[in-house]
């Protein structure tokens, strides 16, 4: 009970830092989220936040990550993540890749991320996986051996790992065979304390809410999101990184 005020009130902390930054496109109003499951702690960027270093992340994965659908590079999830975590940590100096490839499967991402791991030092790895192996009939058993192959590639090489899993999309086929994508995602991450930015449910929870003004969050194609979708997005999981990078308060017991 006491995690969970506590990262209810750490929520609150960030959004109060990350005031301002929500947008309307449309009549699509950006409202927070909660986006991270489960509840858990990034000790290792906590440690690198509380220090006040610079943060160095890496963001990988598909279309999703390159930000098709968006109207500029700076709309993307990345930059928009970016920019609302340095208005977040003033203090630190943030960068995040932008190591987006549109159209990637889960193997092909996984190439290109051991060379990136091996290339450079990152504080954080967010791995967007999942939608084009579910949409392109990709087997689901050897896809979960790859999210816990690249979960173990992650903790080898040192980062801190979250991993943002598939977008909702009113027109997906065959939903019940995507949802075990997600729901694969989910598990296995589970299983190794990873935490996931559920973006599925997040965006189910947009389309609950207002399904004629979800459309502005999706761009032309009913598919990639658009420019309000990737910053309610970044604004969501900004929130959720903030509560994942404060470092418990230690509590004192009082004597009676």
């Amino acid at each position: 009970m006491r995690a969970a005020i506590r990262f209810l009130a750490l929520n609150l902390f960030a959004a109060t830092m990350l005031a301002g930054t929500s947008v309307q496109a449309g009549t699509f109003s950006c409202r927070e989220t909660p986006i991270v499951q489960p509840v858990a702690a990034l000790s290792g960027l906590a440690t690198r936040v509380t220090q006040g270093r610079s943060l160095e992340i890496l963001a990988i994965g598909s279309s999703s990550t390159e930000g098709i659908g968006a109207s500029a590079k700076d709309k993307t999830y990345p930059a928009r993540l970016r920019a609302m975590l340095g208005k977040a940590w003033p203090n630190l100096s943030v960068d995040i890749v932008n190591a987006g490839i549109g159209g990637e499967t889960a193997p092909q991402t996984l190439v290109r991320l051991k060379k990136a791991l091996a290339e450079r030092r990152y504080d954080l790895v967010i791995w967007q996986v999942g939608t084009n192996d579910a949409v392109n009939g990709g087997d689901l058993a050897k896809f979960r051996s790859m999210v816990t192959e690249g979960i173990a590639m992650v903790r080898q090489a040192g980062p801190s790992l979250a991993i943002l899993d598939p977008q909702f999309f009113p027109g997906v086929r065959e939903p019940e065979r995507y949802r075990s994508f997600v729901e694969a995602i989910a598990e296995t991450a589970r299983l190794q304390s990873v935490p996931v930015f559920t973006r599925y449910d997040a965006m189910r929870e947009w389309y609950g809410r207002d399904a004629q003004g979800f459309t502005s969050a999706l761009s032309s194609d009913g598919f990639h999101m658009s420019d309000a979708g990737y910053d309610c997005l970044a604004r969501d999981m900004a929130t959720a990184l903030v509560g994942m990078a404060t470092p418990p308060r230690a509590v004192v017991a009082q004597s009676r």
